[in-house]
């Protein structure tokens, strides 16, 4: 085990949004901002910007980081930009006001319709429909979320009819 795999999450979370030298085994150097480390197996996940406003994802394994150098530390818009790289494309389209009245018209149609739903979550972000299936924002069928397929199929049904009927 290498002196990078020793440390804690608290030491790897350090270098989170962080432009950082990697090097690695077999002389390899990897440079990119720190978008996480996971706490298994300490492999880095690095983002480095392309030409295109294209991201790329590279991974270093924990076992071959030999040394990680920090080069520059992220402002707040860098931070922004890395937080924004796996959001799914759709929920970038909404305000925090479209999200709300967009959960709220769901939850009122689910409601009217007999369907028994909560909210859930510290914000009261998802909805708990029948304590069987959540829905996470911007609150679409893909968002959708239950062990029990059959549920979840007809509750994503309905709501793609409900959003095609609000077009």
């Amino acid at each position: 085990m290498n002196d990078w795999q020793r440390k804690s999450p608290l030491d790897w979370e350090t270098y989170v949004n962080k432009m950082v030298k990697v090097a690695a085994v077999e002389k390899h150097e990897y440079e990119g901002w720190v978008l996480t480390v996971d706490p298994v197996s300490a492999s880095i996940v690095l983002a480095t910007s392309l030409e295109n406003e294209k991201t790329s994802i590279s991974v270093v394994l924990g076992h071959a980081v030999q040394e990680v150098e920090i080069l520059k530390e992220g402002d707040d818009e860098m931070k922004k930009q890395l937080s924004c790289i796996f959001a799914p494309e759709e929920s970038k389209a909404y305000s925090p006001e479209e999200l709300e009245k967009r959960k709220n018209d769901l939850k009122t149609w689910l409601e009217t319709n007999h369907i028994p739903v909560t909210e859930q979550g510290e914000l009261g972000r998802t909805l708990c429909v029948a304590g069987v299936l959540t829905v996470d924002p911007p609150y679409g069928p893909e968002e959708c979320s239950s062990s029990n397929e059959i549920i979840l199929s007809r509750v994503q049904g309905l709501i793609q009819g409900y959003l095609e009927k609000q077009q």
